[in-house]
């Protein structure tokens, strides 16, 4: 059977999508200030920029647990011109990469329905999703790091499709790069092996693609790794937080947070957490100074000793983190009754087209692939620790790639039963690019 023909957006709608995003975000940034840091991360992220700048190394430790990945402070130092107290400046370019982000979704939906109605309306919907849209709104790295992995998405989609060995080894970069900015992304790592799995083209071909994907993502990522085996004398992929927020995860600690009824107990409770960690993190150093791993040991080693003697409550523990990981509305201890509901409705609905898109996907290779995602960032997300807005820049786009499909196939089976012509419902001419 003939593939259907990838169809043309057009230079003005992507143009017009980008824009619109683009103002949409500022807007947002306009309403919060443009000055204003909430976040609490932002201040370590703008350290650790100023830090490159002033001595022209990355600094050994950005907080009093770990060092963070350097991604999202150099794209700071780049952004902002070697300037990164420009906060005001800083956001601004978070909302050029949530806009872009939009256009990138576009670009995936139409590689993978081949329909420009379709394509247009995902980019509408990214572009005043509001988990996206609050990404651009402080200085965080979700902006990044999501317009990193849908570029990974749309490379190796479309080194696998071609093929061609260019576009998988910029997929691979483009993944290592997300890696550098969350390191959760690592885990992504065994999709680049997807190209062995498409039967249109000879293994040796699907295998060349594969490689070229592996050798993007090792080219990439081994600068800093090896950065840090000379600084550390240890092996370090990305950064020495792996431990730190595996014990948070895990620990005892976790266990209690799930007891809270109230924010003044969640504040108490997180006030005792990070001074027992910072006091646990400050001992390892003493006895083993600039030693990632020691950290490592150390927390790994305490959470299998809280948890072995209670591993009945170690799996309840999952399970509940595995449904934080899942739940379609935002935590009721810090959110009133009526943003719970309405956050809530939402995501329910957003599912629910999402999953009918995905029956009805006409790529089943892209569906695999698409499940076989969820599932990964879901599984490590739930092993070491899960915070909601972390499933944001990992599901969302998946979400609305499908519930915008979804949704046009419930349209277009209304339509039919009310003889309604289907150009009206994104079949007409594709325009040109």
């Amino acid at each position: 059977m003939t593939e259907e023909k990838i169809p043309l957006l057009g230079a003005r709608a992507v143009i017009l999508i980008f824009l619109i995003a683009f103002a949409v975000r500022l807007a947002a940034i306009a309403a919060v200030g443009f000055q204003t840091l909430r976040f609490g991360d932002a201040r370590a992220y703008v350290f650790a920029a100023q830090e490159l700048v002033r001595t022209g190394h990355y600094p050994l430790a950005t907080e009093p647990f770990y060092f963070r990945a350097p991604g999202y402070p150099v794209f700071l130092v780049a952004a902002t011109l070697g300037h990164p107290d420009r906060i005001a400046l800083a956001k601004i370019a978070n909302a050029a990469l949530g806009a872009f982000a939009a256009v990138a979704l576009a670009f995936l939906s139409a590689r993978i329905f081949r329909r420009r109605g379709v394509a247009l309306a995902t980019a509408a919907a990214a572009s005043i999703h509001p988990g996206f849209v609050f990404f651009s709104t402080d200085i965080q790295s979700e902006s990044l790091f999501l317009l990193l992995l849908l570029a990974a998405g749309w490379l190796l989609l479309a080194s696998t499709d071609r093929p061609s060995s260019s576009l998988a080894l910029l997929a691979g970069a483009a993944v290592a790069l997300a890696a550098l900015t969350r390191p959760s992304a690592l885990a992504l790592a065994p999709l680049l092996a997807a190209p062995l799995f498409d039967r249109r083209y000879p293994m040796r071909v699907r295998s060349h693609v594969a490689a070229a994907a592996f050798l993007g993502f090792l080219c990439t990522l081994a600068p800093w790794t090896l950065r840090n085996a000379f600084v550390y004398r240890e092996l370090v992929p990305v950064n020495d937080a792996g431990g730190s927020a595996f014990y948070q995860g895990n620990s005892d600690w976790m266990v209690r947070f799930y007891r809270l009824k109230s924010v003044e107990e969640y504040r108490s409770w997180s006030a005792a957490m990070f001074a027992d960690l910072e006091r646990q993190t400050r001992a390892i150093e003493a006895a083993a100074p600039r030693s990632p791993s020691a950290k490592s040991r150390f927390f790994l080693r305490k959470v299998f000793e809280e948890r072995r003697g209670d591993p009945a409550g170690w799996a309840k523990l999952l399970l509940r983190k595995a449904w934080d990981w899942l739940r379609p509305y935002p935590n009721p201890l810090f959110w009133p009754v009526w943003v719970v509901w309405t956050v809530g409705v939402f995501y329910a609905v957003l599912a629910l087209l999402a999953a009918i898109g995905l029956v009805a996907s006409p790529r089943p290779g892209v569906r695999a692939f698409v499940l076989a995602f969820l599932l990964l960032t879901m599984v490590a997300h739930v092993a070491i620790i899960v915070v909601w807005r972390y499933r944001v820049p990992y599901w969302d786009p998946v979400l609305l790639l499908y519930a915008c499909s979804g949704a046009f196939l419930l349209a277009e089976l209304s339509a039919r039963r009310a003889g309604i012509p289907l150009a009206a419902l994104g079949q007409a001419s594709p325009g040109r690019l």
